[in-house]
């Protein structure tokens, strides 16, 4: 190894490990360095008692400004994606959630999902000056949301809603050849290498009407902050839609529809109350009420089951929604960070009723709806459903 080389190693140990006498690494830093390892020391000090709060030996002081200062430095320092674990890390480590309140800290910090998630956990405390900032704030998450996720969802739910409206004597540019083909397999003539489509399958063509009903149920404990976001979106997504009926319903011991506010995530964002307890079985007694057409509705739950209900009538609710015809599918979460704690014994109950639970990326939701319209099964990730065989 070069010279260049091991001190450049020794000097990202140095930041690595704080600087203690113990470090063994015996590099100083100099010029930006030093402000990188002030940056990094505030946030994760050496703690002089680990049970006593997370003492710490540095710290960002008390006042949003020296946080905000803070802020812009790490921004100076680090990527993106870098910041945005900071800041998680300084609100669960330092109890900055408070200091979020101030306008002049949202106006510092690098937005994303788990920030929105934080202030939507404070609105009942957040001053009046404050919640316009606070809009803006998460608006500019939900827009960049909107933009990532809007165009390949609709194109993969028109795609499924067109492919489940077949018709006997489709036009020419209605044609689905993959199935004809399929459909008239029999009627291969290899003297002519060539198949004969005495019957032509094609696709519905578009129409006004609506096709699908989708009923979106989602609890909205604090565990689920990041769902909740990701769902406000893709309900906004899905209602913009004509042939799709959506309804979104969120839920801890209440039941609250949302489906009014659709029109606009971040009023539906504004709307929730993070925290609390969990009421499955009311919910999905209240989305019983509001199906009309089960054959041709899906009924999505993002849950991570915890029950503080009735387990064995939420039980019986999903067994009749599913027998009703209606496409059931449920969701530990919605979000990139794969599935959070879980109750295992609900989740088994649900596998043996046909329905498991699986954690779901913002990325692959088009697709599993895309599936459930279709009646098809479900594109759970490997490994990925929680089920009886699930370890415990």
């Amino acid at each position: 190894m070069t010279e260049d080389a091991t001190g450049e190693r020794l000097r990202r140990w140095r930041l690595v490990l704080g600087g203690d006498t113990a470090d063994g690494t015996g590099h100083t830093l100099s010029g930006q360095d030093t402000a990188i390892d002030g940056a990094l020391t505030a946030l994760y000090g050496r703690d002089d008692n680990p049970t006593a709060g997370r003492e710490r030996a540095g710290g960002l002081g008390a006042s949003a400004p020296s946080v905000a200062r803070w802020l812009g430095d790490i921004r100076t320092y680090s990527p993106t994606s870098v910041v945005q674990v900071m800041q998680r890390d300084a609100i669960d480590r330092l109890g900055l959630g408070t200091l979020l309140l101030e306008p002049e800290m949202l106006e510092a910090v690098e937005a994303d999902v788990h920030l929105v998630g934080t202030l939507l956990s404070l609105t009942k405390a957040m001053p009046e000056t404050t919640r316009e900032t606070a809009r803006e704030v998460v608006r500019k998450v939900v827009e960049d949301l909107e933009k990532r996720l809007a165009t390949r969802t609709r194109a993969t739910l028109t795609g499924a809603l067109d492919r489940g409206a077949r018709v006997r004597r489709p036009r020419h540019g209605d044609i689905d050849w993959n199935r004809t083909v399929a459909a008239n397999l029999r009627h291969y003539l290899p003297e002519h290498g060539t198949v004969v489509p005495e019957r032509l399958v094609g696709y519905g063509r578009a129409s006004r009407a609506v096709k699908k009903e989708v009923v979106l149920c989602v609890d909205q404990s604090g565990s689920m902050a990041s769902s909740v976001v990701y769902a406000s979106v893709f309900g906004a997504v899905l209602a913009s839609m004509r042939a799709v009926a959506t309804r979104l319903v969120v839920f801890d011991t209440e039941v609250v529809d949302l489906t009014e506010r659709l029109d606009d995530p971040v009023d539906v964002l504004f709307a929730t109350r993070l925290g609390g307890g969990t009421d499955i079985n009311r919910a999905l007694a209240y989305c019983q009420t509001r199906i009309t057409r089960p054959a041709d509705t899906v009924v999505v739950l993002i849950s991570d089951l915890y029950e503080g209900g009735i387990r064995d009538e939420m039980l019986n609710r999903v067994a009749a929604i599913k027998a009703s015809g209606a496409q059931f599918v449920s969701l530990l979460a919605l979000s990139d960070e794969g599935a959070p704690a879980y109750d295992r014994e609900h989740a088994a109950a649900l596998a043996a009723l046909g329905a498991p639970a699986f954690a779901c990326t913002p990325d692959l939701f088009p697709e599993v709806m895309a599936a459930a319209i279709e009646k098809r099964p479900l594109p759970i990730p490997e490994a990925g459903a929680a089920g009886p065989d699930s370890p415990r």
